[in-house]
């Protein structure tokens, strides 16, 4: 759909999970980043958790978020590193009805002008799943604030030219 800048915003209803065996809350210093940026961007948090790197405890929490009627949006960060623990993308990808190539492959593009050939070792994936957008990013604070800045907050906001993925939640929400 393409975009109309003299439309309001569309206010997206949002989720961020945070995948780590390490960190708690009082230290996810990546969700919060996310959950206070979809917030200053104009969106609703409507869920927050922190899940360990499991693949299944991951399908759990985002399946009952994709089931949800008033969750559009889902920002996963952490468990995409080159590690053996890494399993955000493996839990996600069966999860999606349909995936957005683009947006792996741009932001390895944006991270490898950043941290230089270490981009390899980031995984990123964005899709779809029963009408939710679901976008699994890095752990890193950093990886975050660049998917968010460079990717994510024009393309969430439905007055992007020429198109957005949050316009298609225009007719929903308006």
């Amino acid at each position: 759909m393409k975009a109309d800048s003299s439309l309001p915003p569309v206010n997206l209803q949002c989720a961020v999970l945070t995948i780590s065996s390490r960190r708690q809350a009082h230290d996810d210093t990546s969700g919060d980043y996310l959950a206070q940026a979809l917030q200053a961007a104009g969106h609703t948090l409507q869920a927050r958790d922190l899940c360990p790197d499991n693949r299944y405890q991951i399908r759990r929490i985002l399946s009952d978020w994709i089931a949800r009627a008033d969750i559009q949006v889902i920002l996963c960060n952490g468990g995409t590193g080159f590690t053996h623990q890494k399993s955000a993308i493996a839990a996600v990808a069966p999860l999606l009805d349909q995936t957005i190539p683009g947006f792996g492959e741009l932001f390895r593009h944006l991270s490898w002008q950043d941290i230089g050939t270490s981009a390899l070792q980031s995984d990123a994936l964005g899709g779809q799943a029963n009408d939710t957008l679901l976008f699994c990013l890095p752990g890193s604070t950093a990886a975050c604030r660049l998917a968010w800045e460079k990717i994510l907050l024009s393309q969430l906001d439905s007055r992007h030219p020429p198109c957005n993925f949050a316009s298609v939640y225009r007719k929903a929400t308006h």
